[in-house]
């Protein structure tokens, strides 16, 4: 998250009269992320979260909106979206489309432990199966249609070596989509960006996930390889821990188990985990939007990791 367009409080409060809400009385930014802007609200010294959105339009917006507003109503631990008194969700703001939903308590935590990874991988499971009848659909944002049409952009930025590497990459990535073994997995409504910091804990205690706006229809299996690839890895490295790693993949299996199919893909899916946000910091760094809040990634992050799981090997799902 970061802020892009500026919010005061004599902007917000007319928005605020249309809900079963007092007027704010204190705003703030969040600098953390890359895409919209947002802000803590304070109502009555309870806080929301208001989000304006930089890409995302009016009409992609009821996806991820309402996924959000499926899964709270599911039990997940998830943001809920506040309706107006007419029942919207979706709004407008210094004219950006806008939301504001429930903030969730806690805090996220950089520094995971085997007791934090088994309950985000125990809630991953329960989210995609309550995600299962949600009837709306698109496919994954930031899925292999993007990174076909992104890499081009940024090849021109890097060293040859890099370049290559992204290259090839994509290849086997579209040779491993097209397999019969790829279509068989697993699919629905998934996260698709749920790092460290877009989950809370209270304590200990997982008390949510937040950050749809990645959200769309992709293999379950690539939720959880993006998830294993950030919460349960040496920081420093990439290389994966594998305490952590049993732990987060043990626990998503008790409650959603694993295929034979998703045993055989797993190293294919954690590549394209790492290759997806490779790419991504790689556009956001050389491509940059302003923004009065903004720390771009270091892409060489997810360089390393790519490597990595292309070296192997890579802890054993059960099935």
């Amino acid at each position: 998250m970061a802020v892009f367009t500026p919010v005061t409080l004599q902007d917000l409060n007319p928005l605020l009269a249309g809900f079963p809400l007092a007027p704010a009385t204190a705003i703030r930014g969040i600098g953390s992320g890359i895409e919209n802007s947002n802000f803590f609200i304070t109502v009555q010294e309870k806080e929301y979260v208001l989000t304006l959105f930089e890409k995302l339009t009016f009409e992609e917006l009821p996806f991820y909106l309402n996924l959000m507003r499926h899964l709270s109503g599911k039990g997940v631990k998830v943001p809920a979206p506040i309706a107006d008194r007419t029942g919207r969700i979706l709004h407008t703001l210094c004219g950006k489309p806008a939301c504001i939903v429930t903030k969730l308590t806690g805090d996220w935590l950089p520094d995971s432990k085997p007791v934090h990874c088994a309950q985000v991988g125990a809630m991953m499971a329960e989210m995609h199966k309550a995600a299962q009848d949600y009837p709306m659909s698109q496919p994954n944002p930031r899925g292999i249609a993007w990174w076909k049409e992104t890499i081009p952009q940024v090849v021109p930025y890097i060293p040859k070596d890099a370049a290559g590497l992204l290259q090839a990459e994509l290849a086997y990535q579209q040779a491993f989509q097209q397999s019969p073994v790829y279509h068989r997995l697993p699919k629905g409504p998934v996260h698709a960006d749920l790092f460290r910091n877009n989950v809370m804990f209270d304590g200990d205690t997982l008390s949510g996930f937040f950050d749809f706006y990645f959200a769309g229809i992709d293999t379950w299996l690539f939720d959880v390889a993006v998830a294993v690839n950030d919460w349960c890895i040496n920081l420093e490295t990439g290389e994966l821990d594998l305490l952590r790693v049993r732990a987060f993949l043990d626990a998503y299996h008790a409650a959603r188990p694993f295929t034979q199919d998703e045993a055989s893909s797993w190293q294919a899916t954690l590549r394209s985990g790492a290759l997806r946000f490779w790419l991504s910091r790689l556009y956001d760094f050389y491509m940059p939007r302003e923004a009065e809040l903004l720390t771009p990634h270091d892409p060489t992050h997810f360089e390393r990791i790519l490597k990595l799981r292309i070296m192997g090997p890579t802890p054993a799902l059960i099935v």
